[in-house]
C-alpha cells in the first residue's frame, strides 16, 4: 500500500520535480562523462609514447569534490519540495498516519526520483563521454573515432556516489517533517514568507571595502615615485596620481557622510544626504573609477614599459577583482531604489498597461531577496571566470609545452650553486649514449656544446634578476637550427648577434640592443651584427635564469672564453616509448645524481628533460585542469539557474491568486504570457548579465598581465575562438533553463 501510495503522489507531483530531474540528470551525465576517463576499462588508442595512468589516478578526487557541491542544491530543491507538500503531509496527519510515516514515504519519493535521475543521465553520459574523449585525443594530437563503451566501474561508482547524496538529504528531509507541527503545515501555502528585517549585510561589506581602499591606497603611495619620474608620459603621471586619490576619496567619504549624519541627527537639513543608500551611490561612483584605474596598471606597464614587476600586476588584479565585487553587491542594493523611484516620478510609465503590476512583483521580491541574488549573481561570475579562463589556460599550457619540450632529450648542467670553475663540466654524457645504443634507438640529431659567459669575472655574479646573459657559438647555433629545421645563419669576425626567448617583448628587445652595440668579452670587443635578431624558436632551456636572450659569438670568441655549462640535445629517429623514457631518466639520475646538497658537491646541477614524459605530464596536467574547470562551470552555473527557476516557480504556486485578480480584470492571457516573460527576464537577466559584465571586465584584467603569455603561446584568434564557443555554452545552458522555467510558471499561474 505505501509503495503505490509513493508512487502515486510522485506521479501527481511530477511538475514540481521536473526541473529536479532535468537538473539532477544533467549532473549525473557531467559526472559519468568525466569520470570515465578514470575508467579500468578507459583505453583509447593514443600510441606507446603516451601513458594515461596519471590521467586516471589523479581524476576522481578532484571531479567528486566539485560535485559535493550538489548536496547544497539537493537539499534546496528537497527543501522546496516540502514547502509544495506541507498542506498534503498535515492532511495525511489529521487522517491518523504518523508523521515518520510521512517522512518515510517522502523519503522514498526523493529517492525514487533520484535513482529515476541516476539511470536516466548514464545513458547521455555516455554520449557527452564521447566529447570529453575527442577533446583529450585533440590535447593528445590523436584522431577521435566514435566508440559506444559503457564502463562498469564508472557506472557503479555514479550510482553509488549519488545514492550517498541522496540518502545523506533524505535523512535531513526525515528530521525535518517530524519536527513540523500540523497547524504550520496547513498554513503553510498562506504564509508571505519571512519578515523583513534590516539587514546590516551591506554595513559590513563597506566596512571590507574601505580596508580594501586602505590597502590599495598603501600600495599606491609605495609607487609614487613613478609620478615623479619625469621620463614618462602624462597619461601614467595620471594614473598613478589617480591610484592615490581616488582610493583617499573613497575613504574620505563615509568619514564626511558619517559627520554629516552626527551633526544634523536631530535636523531634517541634508535628510537625504544621511540616508545610507546616499552613502552607497556616491561610493559606487569611487568604486567604478577605482576599478577603471586598477585595470589600466597592467595596460600602461605594457605600453610605456614600467618596472613593476609581476607582484604588483596580481596586487592590482587582486584590487580590480574586489572594486567590480563590490560595485555588484551596490548595484543590487540600489536595484530596488531605483526601480521604486522610477516607479513614483514615471507616472505614464506606471500605469501603462500591466507595468503597476509588474513593478510591485519586481520589488517585492527584490527587497526580501537582495542578499540570495547577490550571492547567485557571485556564484555566476566565479562560474563564468573558470568557463573563460579555462582555454586560456589551457592553450597556454599547450603553447608553453612546444617551447618547453622541442627536442627528443635534452640534457643540461646549472652552475648556480658552483663556485669553483674546475668543478665545470666538460663531459658528453656519455651514459645516454650507451643507453641508446644498449636499446638500439637510432638517432637523427645529436648535438652536444656548452654556453660561455663574455668574460671570466661574471662568473661570481649570482644576484637575483641580475645573472649574465650567456652566450652560445656559432657552429653550435647553426647545429641547433639545422635540427629544428632553419636555414643557418652567418657572422663576421668581431660581431656578435641575438638569439630571443618567444615571451620577450619587442620593447625588451629594443631596449636591451640600444645598450648593447658592444659587448667586452675575454677575446676582445665585439660589435652588434645587421642582423642583430633571431628569433626562432629553440626552446627555453638554452637561456641563463632570469634572462631572455643569449649572444651568438664566432667560435674563434668562444675558444677562449669560460664555458659554464653544458647541453646535448637529440633528435630521435622515431619517438621514444614511454617506458624506454622512464628508464632512460632512472639511467641518467643514477649517472648524474643530484647531490648539490652533500659537504663534497661540486655544486653542478644536471637536468634530463625528455619529449615523452614531458608531453605526458603537461598534457596530463593541462587536461586536468581543464576538464575540473569546465566541470566546476557548469556545476555552479546549473547551481544557480535552478535556484533561480525554483525561487520564481516557488512564488507562482504560492501566490496564485495574483494573477487570478489580472484575469478577472479583463487582462489577456497573451499579455499575462509577456508578463510573466518580462518577470523573468529581470530575475534571469539581471544576476546573468552582471555576472557576464563582471566576468568579462575581470578576464580582461587577467588578460592584460600575461599578454606576452597570450601573444607567444596562444595567439589572439584562437583565444577569440575558444572564448566564443565557450560563451555560446553558456548562453545555451541559460536559454534552456529560462524556457522551461517559463513554460512551468504559465502552467502553474493558470486557474
Amino acid at each position: 500500500m505505501y509503495l503505490k501510495l509513493t508512487i502515486k503522489n510522485a506521479k501527481r507531483s511530477i511538475k514540481n520535480y521536473l526541473i529536479y530531474l532535468v537538473t539532477m540528470t544533467i549532473c549525473v551525465a557531467l559526472f559519468y562523462a568525466f569520470l570515465s576517463i578514470s575508467s579500468a576499462y578507459y583505453n583509447p588508442s593514443i600510441g606507446t609514447a603516451y601513458d594515461l595512468t596519471m590521467l586516471a589516478d589523479n581524476m576522481k578526487l578532484p571531479i567528486c569534490m566539485v560535485t559535493f557541491l550538489l548536496i547544497f542544491l539537493i537539499r534546496y530543491v528537497n527543501r522546496y519540495l516540502l514547502i509544495q507538500r506541507q498542506k498534503e503531509f498535515a492532511v495525511q496527519s489529521i487522517l491518523g498516519m504518523e508523521q515518520r510515516t510521512i517522512g518515510w514515504l517522502f523519503f522514498a519519493e526523493t529517492l525514487g526520483m533520484g535513482v529515476f535521475s541516476i539511470v536516466s543521465g548514464i545513458l547521455p553520459g555516455m554520449i557527452v563521454s564521447q566529447f570529453i574523449t575527442a577533446m583529450l585525443l585533440s590535447d593528445y594530437g590523436q584522431n577521435y573515432q566514435f566508440s559506444w563503451m559503457l564502463f562498469p566501474d564508472t557506472v557503479i561508482f555514479t550510482v553509488i556516489f549519488f545514492l550517498c547524496c541522496f540518502l545523506l538529504v533524505g535523512f535531513f528531509n526525515l528530521h525535518t517533517i517530524r519536527n513540523i507541527k500540523i497547524i504550520d503545515m496547513l498554513s503553510a501555502d498562506r504564509q508571505n514568507g519571512p519578515a523583513l528585517r534590516k539587514s546590516r549585510f551591506m554595513h559590513v561589506l563597506m566596512i571590507l571595502y574601505l580596508i580594501l581602499l586602505a590597502w590599495m591606497l598603501f600600495s599606491g603611495y609605495q609607487m609614487i615615485s613613478f609620478y615623479f619620474d619625469p621620463r614618462f608620459e602624462l597619461p601614467v603621471h595620471i594614473l598613478f596620481l589617480a591610484i592615490i586619490i581616488l582610493p583617499a576619496l573613497g575613504i574620505l567619504w563615509p568619514l564626511v557622510w558619517i559627520s554629516i549624519k552626527l551633526l544634523c541627527k536631530k535636523t531634517s537639513v541634508f535628510s537625504r544626504l544621511r540616508a545610507f543608500y546616499t552613502l552607497v551611490a556616491v561610493e559606487m561612483l569611487f568604486t567604478i573609477l577605482i576599478a577603471v584605474s586598477a585595470a589600466c596598471v597592467p595596460a600602461m606597464k605594457n605600453s610605456y614599459m614600467l618596472s613593476y614587476g609581476s607582484g604588483v600586476m596580481k596586487q592590482y588584479l587582486t584590487y580590480l577583482t574586489g572594486n567590480v565585487l563590490f560595485l555588484v553587491c551596490e548595484l543590487f542594493y540600489l536595484s530596488g531604489l531605483a526601480i521604486a523611484a522610477w516607479k513614483e516620478r514615471s507616472s505614464k510609465s506606471r500605469y501603462k498597461g500591466e507595468n503597476l503590476f509588474f513593478y510591485g512583483q519586481i520589488l517585492s521580491k527584490l527587497t526580501a531577496n537582495t542578499k540570495s541574488m547577490i550571492l547567485i549573481c557571485m556564484t555566476l561570475i566565479l562560474s563564468m571566470i573558470l568557463f573563460l579562463s579555462a582555454p586560456v589556460l589551457s592553450a597556454w599550457s599547450l603553447g608553453y609545452l612546444e617551447e618547453r619540450s622541442r627536442y627528443d632529450v635534452q640534457i643540461s648542467s646549472e652552475y648556480n650553486k658552483s663556485y669553483e670553475e674546475s668543478s665545470l663540466p666538460q663531459g658528453s654524457y656519455e651514459a645516454v649514449t650507451r643507453f641508446l645504443e644498449d636499446k638500439r634507438i637510432p638517432t637523427a640529431f645529436d648535438q652536444t656544446f656548452s654556453l660561455y659567459l663574455p668574460t671570466r669575472r661574471e662568473f661570481r655574479s649570482r644576484i637575483k634578476w641580475e645573472f649574465p646573459v650567456l652566450a652560445v657559438s656559432l657552429s653550435d647555433y647553426n647545429a641547433i637550427r639545422q635540427m629544428l629545421g632553419y636555414e643557418p645563419m652567418s657572422l663576421d669576425d668581431h660581431t656578435f648577434t641575438t638569439q630571443w626567448q618567444s615571451i620577450a617583448t619587442d620593447d625588451q628587445k629594443t631596449e636591451f640592443l640600444n645598450s648593447h652595440k658592444e659587448v667586452s668579452t675575454d677575446a676582445g670587443i665585439l660589435t652588434l651584427a645587421d642582423n642583430a635578431c633571431q628569433e626562432a624558436s629553440i626552446g627555453e632551456n638554452i637561456y641563463n635564469i632570469y634572462t631572455d636572450v643569449i649572444y651568438i659569438f664566432p667560435d674563434s670568441i668562444c675558444k677562449k672564453l669560460l664555458g659554464v655549462r653544458r647541453c646535448r640535445y637529440i633528435q630521435l629517429a622515431d619517438p621514444l616509448s614511454f617506458a624506454d623514457a622512464q628508464a632512460l631518466e632512472k639511467s641518467f639520475t643514477a649517472a648524474f645524481p643530484d647531490d648539490t646538497a652533500s659537504a663534497d658537491s661540486t655544486g653542478v646541477q644536471y637536468t634530463i628533460r625528455l619529449h615523452t614524459l614531458e608531453v605526458n605530464s603537461i598534457l596530463c596536467t593541462n587536461f586536468i585542469l581543464k576538464a575540473v574547470m569546465i566541470y566546476g562551470a557548469v556545476t555552479l552555473m546549473v547551481i544557480c539557474l535552478t535556484i533561480l527557476s525554483l525561487q520564481q516557480l516557488q512564488d507562482a504556486a504560492r501566490y496564485p491568486y495574483r494573477f487570478l485578480v489580472l484575469r478577472e480584470l479583463g487582462v489577456e492571457e497573451s499579455h499575462i504570457s509577456r508578463l510573466i516573460f518580462k518577470q523573468l527576464g529581470v530575475w534571469f537577466g539581471l544576476p546573468v548579465a552582471l555576472a557576464l559584465l563582471t566576468g568579462i571586465i575581470l578576464i580582461s584584467g587577467f588578460l592584460q598581465t600575461i599578454s606576452a603569455q597570450i601573444a607567444a603561446y596562444i595567439g589572439i584568434s584562437a583565444l577569440l575562438e575558444q572564448l566564443a564557443v565557450t560563451s555560446g555554452i553558456l548562453m545555451l545552458l541559460l536559454i534552456c533553463y529560462f524556457i522551461s522555467t517559463w513554460i512551468l510558471f504559465r502552467h502553474a499561474t493558470k486557474p
